[in-house]
């Protein structure tokens, strides 16, 4: 063990006590959150827009701040770009994280000098959390590497603006940079495949002991190294004993990834996102994420079947059960406020406050009414592949909408390592599950509303072909399990195996 290492153990041993007595604080957290909150927010345009010089608690806050998603928002940010100070936060952001939208194209989320540490503290205390509870830190002593986006920043309205991973890069504290992997240069290639061979030259005869990514992407990178080595990933890092993982659920790549390791390693789940980083693993033994209750965020919670209504349910932490999916709504440092983050969450705990992120709102299928979400064709397609040992590489559903009852079909578009023995076997399995997941699903199939799902086998690599011809290749892009459409279904078509 090196002098990295020994330094490191007392520093997360603090770290990991003061996550503990947060664990116990949380509610009187989220209080003195709300009030900083309004404080430096009844100074703004914003506040000035929705006085909050009047607003004292929870209650005149869901009165004065409605719910928004980044389009509503959007105009606050155009003054931002214009130059203009104190507009949702006081001053001008340090950042703008770039990322994907929807109907907005791109979304310019800031980034203030406040809130700034939520991102980097929260990824750190994961990591030191899982030394002190694990006594695992020879780890640190290694190479360690993060599947990420370009490190390079454009300027909007003079302000940097980059990918959330990218403007992290730049934050990497010096003790670390010795350690990092990739380089500088190879992070900045914007093509994600040259990029991913560049990443394996530089890496394959490294001691690496920490990966981390969005699964799928490590998933390509543990490919490539596979192929051009003939080695497991364990044969090739003997000393790889830590993953770390977010952006999308762990449970349909868990099984593969690990194949490709070797082993069983430990793994860490996070729970970032450009708007800030809500929930980290604390723990190897405890289900669930930890909430990040005491890092400049606000959190409100809406039970998830009013999400799309005119006055929804409005809910503070005190307020939230166990078992019931709620999006997810927050307000921060960053100068979100009311902001709808688009996922849904699941509390395994109140004591303490831990979730599991269930799914998209808008990635669901309610063509019919049965408003099926991703949690639930994840648990059906997963039960049953485990039960016929058949392993997925990539799925997506789409429902296949036809004239006459009993036409329609929910059609799901599944890339298999392994081709199941008994095909129908497999559909009736999901079927079952699913069924028992959702009861408007089972009334709907029972009622010979819908026929049986349909399997289209998607040949290999075709997700991966499909992302590339769509320009989101690589980087924090994620297929999404489900669609209401038939625009993804309709571009995998031409993968069909």
């Amino acid at each position: 063990m090196n002098l990295k290492s020994l330094l490191a153990r007392p520093f997360a041993n603090y770290i990991y006590n003061k996550t503990r007595k947060g664990m116990q604080t949380a509610l009187e957290d989220q209080d003195t959150i709300l009030k900083a909150l309004l404080k430096t927010g009844k100074t703004t345009i914003f506040g000035k827009d929705h006085k909050l010089e009047g607003v004292n608690d929870h209650v005149s806050f869901t009165h004065a701040v409605p719910i928004r998603d980044y389009e509503q928002l959007k105009p606050y940010i155009d003054h931002i770009k214009e130059g203009r100070q104190n507009v949702l936060w006081k001053g001008q952001p340090i950042y703008f994280a770039k990322t994907s939208g929807t109907t907005s194209g791109v979304k310019y989320i800031p980034i203030t000098k406040d809130s700034i540490p939520n991102h980097i503290n929260t990824a750190r205390n994961a990591l030191l959390c899982y030394m002190a509870e694990t006594g695992n830190s020879t780890f640190a002593s290694g190479k360690m590497i993060f599947l990420s986006g370009s490190p390079e920043l454009e300027r909007i309205g003079n302000i940097p603006t980059g990918r959330l991973s990218g403007i992290v890069n730049h934050h990497v504290p010096s003790y670390l940079r010795s350690n990092q992997l990739p380089s500088y240069e190879t992070n900045c290639i914007e093509d994600w495949e040259t990029k991913l061979d560049k990443i394996v030259a530089e890496t394959i005869n490294k001691d690496m002991t920490l990966i981390s990514g969005i699964p799928p992407w490590m998933q390509m990178y543990f490919d490539r190294l596979i192929e051009k080595s003939g080695k497991k990933v364990s044969e090739l890092f003997p000393n790889f004993s830590l993953m770390v993982q977010g952006g999308v659920n762990f449970e349909p790549y868990k099984a593969r990834l690990f194949e490709s390791i070797g082993k069983k390693i430990d793994s860490i789940e996070l729970f970032p996102a450009s708007e800030g980083f809500f929930a980290f693993q604390d723990s190897q033994q405890a289900e669930g994420l930890l909430l990040n209750t005491n890092s400049g965020i606000y959190f409100e919670f809406i039970p998830a079947g009013e999400i799309f209504s005119e006055n929804p349910t409005r809910l503070g932490l005190r307020d939230v059960k166990t078992g019931e999916n709620y999006a997810m709504v927050i307000n921060s440092n960053a100068g979100l406020w009311g902001y709808n983050l688009g996922d849904t969450v699941k509390f395994v705990s109140t004591d303490p406050y831990r979730i599991i992120v269930s799914g998209r709102i808008k990635h669901f299928i309610s063509a019919f009414g049965e408003h099926v979400i991703g949690e639930e064709v994840e648990y059906a397609l997963l039960k049953a592949a485990d039960e016929e040992r058949v392993k997925i590489t990539e799925f997506t559903v789409a429902p296949m909408i036809q004239q006459g009852k009993g036409k329609s079909y929910h059609e799901w578009f599944i890339e298999f390592e392994n081709a199941p023995a008994d095909m129908q076997g497999l559909i009736g399995k999901i079927e079952g599950n699913l069924r028992h997941k959702n009861v408007y699903y089972d009334d709907l199939i029972a009622g010979n509303i819908l026929q049986t799902l349909q399997i289209r086998k998607i040949r290999k690599n075709g997700f991966i072909d499909y992302m590339k011809s769509v320009g989101k290749l690589g980087g924090q892009n994620k297929v999404p399990r489900l669609s209401n459409d038939r625009g993804v279904a309709e571009g995998l078509e031409k993968f069909v195996g």
